[in-house]
């Protein structure tokens, strides 16, 4: 079994930066699954943020939070991050780090086989 814990998230501020941080674990786990970020805000559905290649050779990003995101792992230590500037009430959601079976990244959360429990952004406006 693979295990992904998030944290990071908290209470911030419009304008404001946090960065978020998703550790994997379990027998299981290889560091050539592609992983992803994605969020779910109250009375929403599951929206896709961000995606990255096992190598980190491609990135994809949603169309709300290109150019503000970023996403990097280190497959050393089992960790994607997610930095998140310029954070507007928006963002505001429960983030879910995700991993496929798989080295290719994609958008599409039934792609993902483990999800972690997720971490709560809150963004003040």
């Amino acid at each position: 079994q693979v295990q992904l814990v998030e944290s990071g998230g908290g209470l911030v501020q419009a304008g404001g930066s946090l960065r978020l941080s998703c550790a994997a674990s379990g027998r299981t786990f290889s560091s050539g699954y592609a992983m992803g970020w994605f969020r779910q805000a109250p009375g929403k559905e599951r929206e896709f943020v961000a995606t990255m290649h096992w190598s980190g050779s491609s990135t994809y990003y949603g169309d709300s939070v290109k150019g503000r995101f970023t996403i990097s792992r280190d497959n050393a230590k089992r960790t994607i991050y997610l930095q998140m500037n310029s954070l507007n009430a928006e963002d505001t959601a429960v983030y879910y780090c995700a991993a496929r079976l798989s080295a290719v990244a994609t958008v599409r959360g039934s792609d993902y086989a483990y999800w972690g429990q997720g971490t709560q952004v809150t963004v003040s406006s």
